[in-house]
């Protein structure tokens, strides 16, 4: 099934350099029936069955949550990413993070989802031999067997390549013996399979299919969690653990490259998983707003919530829209491939590299603007958002970890730019080179930043957009020449850089969103969409005048920092909006709607 209409494929960070027209992208306004169909039956499911059982599975009910994720299988919707020859639907990236976003209105459960259908299934999917594939992914995508992904040790998190498990032949060579403690595995409790990661001779690190049948391998007790207190977490113990050599994942010594595709698999489901449970809390929030009576009247009607209510929205609208922008590139770089080739896994996982600084972008924007929206939620609550009672509390609890797991988001910030950095130096991105004319055009004095002749809906947005791809451009330049190669040692530096990227991306792929609404609908029936990008992109000036500041005070002193201040004044000048007003109009449309619904 194809969701995607574009112009060709692109490279990943290619959206510094070039232009990309609205059409191109891929939005949520573009579902086709069939996929409409898919998010139906995942909203149901979690308003009919997980919502239902809350209470039961935020107490750890013995059975709730196994339950339920079996009977998400019998709905379909753990074989969304597993292939029709496997007894799976195979379909594409956009239908997957479209049931990941409504199946993430479930609290705990889109924890215990990925980690069944995701990080749990689709190392097998795409480095799985033949009989491993007809062995578990049947299975798997039914909801017969559930599955874990065992990488984090006690004294290994970010640098998991730092693991202590070792995996020896035994002396028949029939078996691998593993040997070592796994920590935070989501759904370790009732899991039946286990993707681990170990050293085999105490060095070659590699990923192996572990059946808890096996022998030797024991979890410890449900982890007291902040959150996601619905979701099994818990400590694996393996003891000479024995591992049949034909369930070796993968190539000896190659675990590295299944770990770090499948966790750039798992940003992109939690960039989209970020948006569904931001969205389930703004509709709490509306909905209490509207409920809740001080001083004779609602307080949606109080302007400093209404306030809150527009940033909530233009943040998740920002997010959703880059999220399936993303989803759409990568559609467009899949589809071609032919899913029977032998070759299919390797063509599939270079497609998804290609767009790893995107799919960190994802998660960390995703994960941030889910932390602002239930801390507003709790704040609209007042003193009921503390309690339990209140859905706010649970909102609250359950985000934080967004921004820890699947790599922290101060790892992938470090991902982004190294990935930008990486490519300009080979030659497959221009960025470095860009940034050497950017600086020169700086030097000569261009009326750079200015908002004049310009006319139409969002149009000075659009200069602001060009202009930050422009300081996003003078960021890395400034940068890379001062440090070099010893760049990777200056992380608040690259922080900085990693921030102004992201946000150009957030920016650009909102402005893309609204205009191709507008091309289809007409400008008077998008009025809030244009609202909502003008907000946006309003405030991501202010943020991104000063990371640059911040990042060119280190790079540069004197005389020199003073000119590149100035290069740097001149693309974040920008005429302030009355946002204010701007909220007000924002707020108005949903309060009225009483819900997410635009």
């Amino acid at each position: 099934m194809s969701s995607t209409k574009t112009a060709g494929i692109r490279k990943g960070g290619s959206f510094l350099v070039q232009d990309v027209e609205p059409a191109e992208v891929f939005t949520p306004e573009d579902f086709n029936d069939e996929q409409r169909m898919f998010v139906k039956t995942a909203e149901d499911f979690i308003q009919n069955e997980v919502l239902a059982n809350m209470d039961r599975s935020e107490h750890k009910e013995a059975g709730v949550m196994l339950g339920l994720l079996k009977k998400a299988g019998e709905l379909g919707l753990l074989m969304i990413d597993v292939p029709e020859a496997y007894g799976g639907l195979g379909l594409d990236k956009a239908t997957s993070m479209a049931v990941t976003e409504a199946l993430s209105r479930g609290g705990a459960f889109a924890t215990t989802y990925g980690g069944h259908a995701g990080i749990g299934t689709l190392p097998i999917v795409y480095f799985g031999t033949e009989e491993q594939k007809q062995k578990y992914l049947p299975r798997l995508a039914t909801g017969e067997l559930a599955s874990c992904y065992a990488l984090t040790e006690p004294g290994s998190g970010s640098d998991a390549l730092a693991a202590r498990s070792r995996a020896q032949l035994s002396s028949d060579g029939k078996h691998y013996l593993l040997n070592g403690d796994k920590t935070f595995i989501t759904n370790g409790g009732f899991a039946d399979l286990f993707i681990v990661f170990a050293k085999i001779d105490g060095q070659h690190f590699s990923a192996f299919i572990v059946e808890r049948d096996f022998g030797g391998l024991t979890t410890g007790a449900e982890e007291k969690k902040m959150g996601i207190k619905g979701s099994s977490t818990v400590q694996v113990f393996m003891e000479n653990t024995p591992v049949p050599v034909e369930n070796l994942l993968g190539e000896v010594g190659k675990g590295h490259k299944i770990a770090f595709n499948i966790l750039n698999m798992g940003r992109f489901k939690l960039g989209g998983g970020c948006i569904g449970a931001a969205k389930q809390a703004f509709d709490d929030a509306v909905k209490y707003a509207n409920e809740r009576h001080q001083f004779g009247q609602p307080i949606s009607k109080f302007g400093m919530i209404q306030a809150k209510i527009a940033n909530m929205a233009a943040a998740i609208y920002t997010v959703d829209s880059m999220s399936y922008r993303t989803a759409g590139l990568l559609d467009a770089i899949l589809q071609p491939i032919d899913k029977t080739a032998p070759d299919f896994a390797q063509k599939t996982m270079a497609g998804i590299e290609e767009y790893v600084g995107e799919c960190s972008t994802m998660k960390i924007k995703g994960s941030e603007a889910l932390g602002m929206v239930v801390d507003e939620t709790v704040q609209i609550f007042g003193g009921y958002g503390f309690i339990e009672d209140y859905p706010a509390e649970r909102h609250f609890r359950d985000a934080r970890v967004t921004r820890i797991y699947e790599g922290t988001n101060e790892i992938n910030r470090m991902l982004l730019t190294g990935m930008l950095l990486k490519r300009s130096v080979k030659g497959e991105l221009p960025l470095l080179l860009a940034a050497k004319k950017l600086a020169d055009e700086l030097l000569e004095g261009p009326s750079l930043g200015d908002e004049s002749d310009v006319s139409g809906p969002l149009a000075v947005e659009q200069g602001l957009i060009a202009n930050a791809k422009k300081l996003s451009l003078l960021a890395l330049g400034v940068a890379a020449q001062k440090y070099g190669a010893k760049i990777d040692d200056e992380q608040q530096v690259l922080g900085n850089i990693a921030d102004i990227v992201m946000e150009t991306y957030a920016m650009e792929s909102a402005w893309l969103r609204t205009m191709k609404l507008v091309a289809s609908r007409g400008e008077a029936a998008c009025t809030t969409h244009v609202a909502m990008t003008r907000l946006y992109c309003n405030e991501a000036m202010g943020r991104m005048d000063l990371w640059a500041r911040e990042l060119l005070a280190a790079c540069a002193s004197g005389d020199e920092l003073r000119t590149m201040l100035a290069a740097a004044r001149r693309l974040v000048k920008y005429t302030p909006i009355d946002a204010g007003h701007l909220r007000l109009d924002i707020a108005k449309h949903f309060v009225e709607k009483g819900k997410w619904e635009i």
